[in-house]
């Protein structure tokens, strides 16, 4: 018995470790959504305010390039590209990684055929301003949906509970929030 609750007790430690490593989240549904600038896995740099007026904007923050719940995450959303592309909408990863070296986002995204821009935020300041900033220095795996006028539309923070079927999810989402389909 005694063996058991201090078992017990290390996993009730080890969860409030991991939660308290989890932000809160800062911003809300009807919010605008922080502008930013980030160079991306394509070689362009991407402007949230380009989009505003024009198209939604979906972006799927994610803690680290080549760990096993982003590479999930990555060839989901890779292997259902078509589909998501069925809407009028940019989307995107990001991520506090750099954009080059052997663990930067170029090379995720050509590791696992992303057809889709990574952003890299290694400044962290973007990742702040969405209130994804963790403990650890990285970003929480939480999807933003931002409407056509730059209003945050929904926020997913369940996303780590379900990598293997991110991208069917953001289609989900994309439907019941009424995205154009092109």
């Amino acid at each position: 018995m005694k063996a058991f609750l201090g078992t017990l007790a290390a996993v009730c430690m080890v969860a409030g470790v991991l939660n308290a490593q989890a932000p809160t989240p800062t911003l809300k549904v009807g919010d605008t959504a922080p502008d930013f600038s980030l160079a991306a896995s394509d070689g362009k740099t991407y402007k949230l305010s380009d989009f505003r007026g024009k198209q939604p904007v979906v972006v799927a923050w994610f803690p680290a390039a080549f760990t096993q719940g982003c590479t999930i995450e990555c060839k989901s959303l890779a292997a259902n590209g078509d589909k998501i592309r069925k809407f009028n909408v940019t989307y995107f990863m990001a991520s506090t990684d750099p954009l080059e070296g052997e663990r930067g986002n170029i090379a995720f995204a050509k590791a696992y055929n992303a057809d889709f821009p990574m952003l890299s935020d290694p400044t962290k300041e973007t990742a702040k301003a969405y209130g994804v900033l963790n403990q650890r220095g990285t970003a929480t795996r939480w999807t933003f949906y931002i409407d056509k006028q730059g209003k945050i539309a929904f926020i997913d923070t369940g996303v780590s509970q379900r990598t293997a079927t991110s991208a069917e999810d953001m289609i989900a989402k994309m439907e019941e929030l009424k995205f154009d389909k092109k």
